[in-house]
């Protein structure tokens, strides 16, 4: 299949609005909590969703600012996207964030990464601050770089491209075991990409 140019493989059906596609319990401060990914739904998440990104510190990273119709708008692309899966995260059934589940070598990253086949990537934003800070964010992490691994056992690597200043989320995803191996020039930003193996990933999260 060529998408844009690039050639890759027949991706899969993605899953449906609203239905659930990883779920594990997570100990945060002492407190056990249930860490859920959802596929995104207009229905339920536009209105949190539209929220989060008119905050301005969220703004400042996705300059997706804008109105609920926009908004809308912009998740509808996504839904239809077969190389994307958005996805609200839920803690204790309360969403937190937002993210973009992407294969790697039909986005954008794929010439910057040398992309392979099955490689993937993710997208993040946490939207409500309580759900901020290290005591979650190594869980968020851990959940969606295990996801999606899980679901195709051909994925051997999984990346991310953060702004190349974005010394704290650059930190937490050393922390969970990814490592940067360069930085580039995306269009809109200078980037760095931090990558983990599957390999690194099992070993480090057994």
């Amino acid at each position: 299949v060529v998408t844009n140019g690039r050639r890759h493989p027949q991706r899969p059906p993605k899953a449906y609005p609203g239905e659930l596609i990883y779920a594990r319990v997570i100990d945060i401060n002492g407190s056990q909590c249930t860490l859920e990914l959802k596929v995104a739904s207009i229905k339920n998440d536009l209105k949190h969703f539209s929220e989060w990104h008119n905050s301005d510190r969220v703004n400042a990273f996705w300059g997706e600012r804008g109105t609920a119709e926009q908004h809308k708008a912009y998740l509808k692309k996504q839904l239809v996207d077969p190389h994307v899966i958005p996805v609200i995260g839920h803690i204790d059934g309360t969403p937190f964030g937002y993210f973009e589940i992407y294969w790697a070598k039909e986005d954008n990253i794929a010439p910057f990464a040398d992309s392979h086949d099955y490689d993937r990537g993710f997208h993040a934003l946490v939207g409500d601050t309580p759900y901020r800070g290290p005591h979650v964010v190594s869980h968020w992490i851990a959940s969606l770089t295990h996801y999606c691994f899980l679901a195709d056992p051909r994925t051997m690597r999984v990346m991310l491209e953060p702004r190349a200043d974005n010394d704290k989320f650059i930190n937490y995803l050393n922390v969970s075991g990814y490592c940067r191996e360069k930085d580039f020039n995306f269009p809109h930003k200078r980037a760095a990409l931090m990558t983990i193996s599957r390999e690194h990933f099992f070993e480090s999260h057994p």
